[in-house]
């Protein structure tokens, strides 16, 4: 399939908005040039928190350093998870490859990529053009072909299903990813961390810095850094036993290990192990890794087309009945009202 080569990057003047604060850069490159296309129910924060830095560093440079074309699949608005839409500058079309071509995505079931966005995502990487994800947009970049063997990441609500229907990815939980020409990110947040780590690759730390400044961005993230708060942080908890317990039963969704197991693992006796769940969670640890599995089970139920059965299995549960019947005891509705419901 072959798409024209769409130029409106080339007439549309770039942004560069005034303010009070300056930065000079000499560079005699080029300005680089992003083409982020939105899909159906996109997340307005992590599409804009990308933008905006490239904003920014035109204006703290008093020059175009960069320029962004916004398309959809038909030249027309997408309405964005919020319900805000959101005008385009041009339907869906190829770009030269200097372009960096970034697909925003957000709800999980409208977010795969049309078949002429899979092959211009394949065309546009064959020929060494630079490819993206935010959010959800690496399901597109994964239905296309182009994150086999390599490191991804997407918003962490939204891995459990991904590692279901793409194995082959190497699926991180850290903030962004760059693997050579692809990069990814977990959206919110994490598109600004990335978007930080492209301006300073591109025209140093101190610069990149000060773009973070006006963004009110306190501290920069790497790109291997968690995009969830530590589980220590999250439990309000310091006890380095506990953290271990709980990393080892998030690992182990699939294939849960005993009690016995967990508390080797940790370091530490069983016994002590329920003096420690109890204490900080108000559950026993069997009732916690009970919880753990059936949320991940929610998770596949929302955003895959698996079974219920194979979705009992994938989260570590001896038989569809017992999964079936433990679900409906915690939300209050059976796995198939769920997925109706949704």
């Amino acid at each position: 399939m072959s798409f024209p080569e769409n130029d409106a990057h080339i007439t549309r003047k770039a942004i560069v908005p005034q303010g009070a604060a300056f930065f000079a850069i000499e560079t005699t490159k080029p300005a680089r040039h992003f083409a982020f296309h939105l899909l159906p129910d996109f997340t307005l924060l992590a599409f804009s928190a990308a933008l905006d830095p490239l904003r920014i560093a035109n204006q703290l440079a008093q020059r175009p350093l960069y320029r962004w074309t916004v398309t959809s699949q038909d030249g027309g608005p997408v309405v964005s998870s919020c319900a805000m839409s959101v005008n385009v500058d041009q339907s869906l079309g190829a770009f030269a490859r200097e372009t960096d071509l970034v697909v925003c995505g957000g709800t999980v079931r409208t977010g795969t990529g049309s078949k002429d966005l899979l092959a211009l995502l394949r065309q546009h990487a064959r020929f060494g053009g630079r490819v993206g994800g935010i959010c959800t947009g690496a399901i597109s970049l994964a239905q296309a072909g182009l994150l086999e063997g390599r490191r991804a990441t997407l918003h962490w609500e939204n891995q459990p299903a991904f590692r279901e229907k793409f194995p082959e990815v190497e699926v991180t939980g850290n903030t962004f990813e760059v693997d050579g020409g692809i990069f990814t990110c977990g959206g919110g947040v994490g598109a600004t961390d990335m978007m930080l780590e492209m301006i300073e690759a591109d025209y140093g730390r101190p610069f990149a810095d000060v773009v973070a400044d006006m963004c009110l961005y306190s501290q920069r993230r790497a790109e291997r850094s968690p995009q969830r708060a530590s589980i220590s942080n999250a439990l309000d908890s310091r006890n380095p036993l506990l953290v271990r317990a709980i990393k080892v039963m998030q690992t182990n969704i699939e294939t849960p290990v005993s009690m016995d197991e967990l508390a080797d693992a940790a370091g530490c006796s069983r016994r002590q192990m329920e003096r420690l769940f109890v204490k900080y969670l108000r559950k026993t640890p069997y009732r916690f890794f009970r919880d753990l599995r059936l949320d991940h089970g929610r998770s596949l139920l929302r955003e895959t087309d698996l079974s219920v059965t194979e979705i009992a299995m994938a989260s570590g549960f001896a038989s569809p009945m017992v999964f079936i019947k433990t679900f409906r005891s915690r939300f209050g509705h059976s796995p198939g009202q769920y997925r109706r419901a949704g």
